[in-house]
């Protein structure tokens, strides 16, 4: 008889079990994993430590010396931001609160801002996807609002301020109005934002 070799994990074929790696094992050795090695697979659990406060860089350091090593971060500020330098941020939010006792495979989500930012009282969260009529995006970044839009929707992005600067960092620039306006339908029709750099005032 024949057993697929997707079934050969620890599935009898002709009385004897063997897994398709590591040692064979006796045609008695076909009793379940013991409970330790069923912890083992799923990682051992840790009490997550506190992050939030601390410098990205050194709370990341502080996630792997307790044994946490799925790590991601985002911007807090729902800007789209990336961490690409983890030491000029600071965080304000993390996935799994401080104390509780987790798996240490569990990944541990820190929400982030620039260490000269102050944290919002709760994470913004980016635009969600459209349900067929425009969102509104007045005060999210362009950076959000592009990524919230269809990738073939032709976007054009101008300066509010009237200096007619180039949009270089979307993620740096607040949509101050839009073309079509919030609740319109979306039927492929090019958009249009005008925006401030964040810290601007629209006008």
């Amino acid at each position: 008889m024949l057993c697929s070799a997707a079934a050969a994990t620890l599935v009898a074929c002709g009385g004897s079990d063997t897994a398709s790696s590591g040692p064979t094992r006796s045609p008695s050795a076909s009793a379940p994993a013991s409970p330790s090695t069923s912890a083992s697979a799923a990682g051992e659990e840790k009490a997550v430590p506190t992050f939030v406060g601390m410098g990205l860089q050194s709370a990341q350091d502080k996630a792997q010396a307790a044994g946490f090593a799925i790590l991601t971060s985002h911007d807090a500020l729902g800007r789209g931001r990336m961490q690409a330098f983890d030491r000029n941020w600071k965080v304000c939010s993390q996935s799994v609160a401080a104390g509780t006792t987790v798996a240490t495979t569990t990944m541990l989500d820190l929400g982030a801002v620039k260490t000269d930012e102050s944290c919002p009282a709760k994470d913004e969260q980016a635009p969600a996807k459209p349900d067929g009529t425009m969102p509104d995006f007045k005060g999210k970044s362009v950076k959000a609002a592009r990524a919230s839009l269809d990738a073939a929707t032709s976007i054009d992005v101008k300066d509010a301020g009237g200096s007619d600067r180039f949009v270089f960092l979307d993620s740096n620039w607040q949509v101050c109005s839009q073309t079509p306006a919030a609740g319109t339908r979306l039927t492929g029709q090019p958009v249009t934002f005008k925006a401030v750099k964040f810290g601007e005032s629209c006008p």
